[in-house]
């Protein structure tokens, strides 16, 4: 049997049980949710895949000591008993990343430094030479996270952040951030049963990771390198045959529209776009939200309107007030899932929402949104349902009870969702990118 070991997936706040479904979705052990993680269990083809497969995680890593420490002394001795030939040696370069919540230890650089220290002292002890700190694309990178007199050293298998997939070939100002963007789309359950919407796209994310997940293709697929690949254990032939296999991907017979009245942003995100090799998939066009009309065919909206914090507009709440007539006129008989940052712009919606999930974009404190458009009036509504008062789903009612606290899905069972894998037309030219569009 190949050998298991722990690993923890790091995630944006609201994201943790968006992440969980994911990684059971790949076959990981004993998952356990935490706060912007989840832990688990695998053997290194799982650790491989997590790091090119999750959509929703921005880094994967591998513990390789847990201790207890109240001082930087005792730091310092536990991390220099660690046998780090395992790891490293004096020809590679090594960077450490700290991350403390502690009275104790109240500078995270002063804990990298010790981290450090101790590692650089362990080699010089041994062989009496030293491997070099390398802040900027090191050999090995090491993550400490302290939490009080808790202490859990690993190492950081992805290295540069995982949301950063590499289609992104421009960005408007303040754009959504890739996982962050996965985890809304995830989070509505949509997987490429009907037309998708964005109507207010910007630089064409929250399109390009539907396409994705539409067609599920892996987001890993456009990435350059992981940290894994420097490793002294690093299996080459094993990625490959990650890298190469597209039985998953499958077939996507709807489409994705975004609009966007900023002609700068329209154009960014064509580029985008066609970087991604989603041209096919995507249709892209200069239009504002007040001339969005009733689609033809069943759909969903996804969106991320200006919040006046990073972006400004000049009536913000006017133009949370123009989307809220356009869904109520232009939408009906459709939903549509709406991340935004202040209550007094939601309040101009002037629709009720079902479902209210808290969300971080950025260190905003936002709220991801759905309103159900009923098809016709609201009345005729409940008479289709037998005549009964419509009652909400026991998730809403929840979310009612527990002042709206973000509502967590629940969790797939590892065999639901099963699904024949078609080929992708597009196929790969060099690791890390796909044929343009022609």
């Amino acid at each position: 049997m190949k050998e298991e070991f722990e690993l923890i997936a790091k995630t944006f706040h609201g994201l943790e049980e968006v992440l969980a479904k994911e990684l059971t979705e790949l076959g990981a052990s004993n998952i356990e949710i935490g706060n912007r993680m989840v832990a688990f269990t695998g053997d290194k083809t799982l650790m491989y895949k997590a790091n090119f497969c999750l959509r929703t995680a921005i880094r994967i890593l591998k513990p390789i000591k847990h201790f207890k420490a109240n001082t930087a002394d005792e730091v310092y001795e536990n991390i220099k008993s660690i046998a780090w030939e395992t790891y490293l040696d004096n020809t590679k370069s090594f960077a450490v990343d700290a991350v403390v919540f502690s009275n104790e230890f109240r500078h995270s650089k002063f804990v990298a430094y010790k981290v450090k220290d101790a590692i650089v002292d362990y080699f010089r002890d041994k062989t009496g030479e030293r491997p070099s700190v390398r802040i900027n694309n090191p050999d090995v990178l090491l993550n400490i996270h302290i939490a009080e007199d808790r202490c859990t050293l690993s190492l950081d298998s992805s290295g540069e952040s995982l949301h950063r997939r590499g289609y992104r070939q421009e960005a408007v100002e303040a754009p959504l951030n890739e996982v962050l963007a996965a985890g809304m789309i995830l989070m509505t359950g949509w997987k490429g049963e009907c037309d998708l919407i964005d109507p207010m796209c910007g630089s064409g994310t929250i399109p390009i990771e539907a396409a994705l997940i539409a067609r599920n293709i892996a987001p890993g697929v456009f990435r350059k390198e992981f940290a894994f690949e420097k490793w002294v254990d690093f299996d080459q032939d094993l990625f490959d045959a990650i890298y190469n296999d597209d039985s998953q991907e499958r077939e996507f017979n709807h489409k994705i529209y975004g609009y966007d009245n900023n002609p700068k942003a329209n154009e960014i995100a064509t580029h985008n776009v066609k970087a991604a090799g989603l041209s096919k998939d995507i249709v892209l066009k200069l239009q504002p939200f007040q001339q969005f009309e009733q689609p033809k065919e069943k759909s969903i909206i996804i969106t991320n309107p200006p919040y006046g914090e990073r972006i400004s507009t000049d009536d913000l709440l006017g133009l949370y007030q123009m989307i809220g007539e356009r869904l109520k006129h232009a939408f009906a008989g459709n939903d549509a899932w709406i991340l935004s940052y202040r209550d007094e712009c939601f309040d101009q919606i002037g629709l009720k929402p079902s479902i209210k999930v808290e969300l971080y974009n950025g260190a905003l404190e936002c709220q991801f949104r759905k309103y159900q458009l009923f098809d016709g009036k609201y009345k005729a509504f409940r008479q289709e349902n037998d005549g009964k008062a419509f009652k909400p789903r026991r998730e809403e009612v929840r979310s009612r009870r527990n002042n709206n606290r973000p509502e967590t899905p629940k969790r797939f069972d590892k065999n639901e969702r099963r699904f024949e894998g078609k080929r992708f037309e597009g196929k790969r030219d060099f690791k890390g990118s796909r044929k343009f569009d022609k």
